[in-house]
């Protein structure tokens, strides 16, 4: 796992650790690393193309992070049916629309809606 930061968000590049130990290492580390930044989860580098049950592993991650931090968390990942997500779980397949939609999320939130 890579992370690097960018403006308020965290970028965290998924590497060759299995879908379940990557988001358990994001969870252990979330108190201290990750709850107060909006968070993008880069998949793009898979060697495989991830199943969307294995993106749907990211959900209740998304959920503690909306509740827990009310911040953006968004998946960006190649190859998937986007729309077949439920609209908890956010997934991109390019790091500016991922930029984009947590910009627009900030703008939401400052403006209280």
């Amino acid at each position: 796992m890579k992370i690097k930061e960018k403006g308020h968000t965290l970028i965290v590049k998924y590497n060759e650790e299995s879908i379940g130990e990557f988001i358990q290492k994001i969870q252990n580390q979330y108190n201290d690393t990750f709850q107060k930044h909006n968070l993008v989860i880069d998949l793009l580098e898979q060697k495989t193309t991830l199943a969307q049950d294995e993106i749907a592993l990211f959900e209740s991650l998304v959920e503690k992070h909306k509740a827990k931090a009310n911040k953006s968390l968004v998946l960006v990942a190649a190859d998937l049916d986007y729309n077949q997500f439920d609209e908890n779980l956010v997934v991109v397949p390019t790091l500016q629309e991922a930029f984009d939609l947590i910009e627009m999320d900030e703008i939401e939130r400052d403006l209280g809606f």
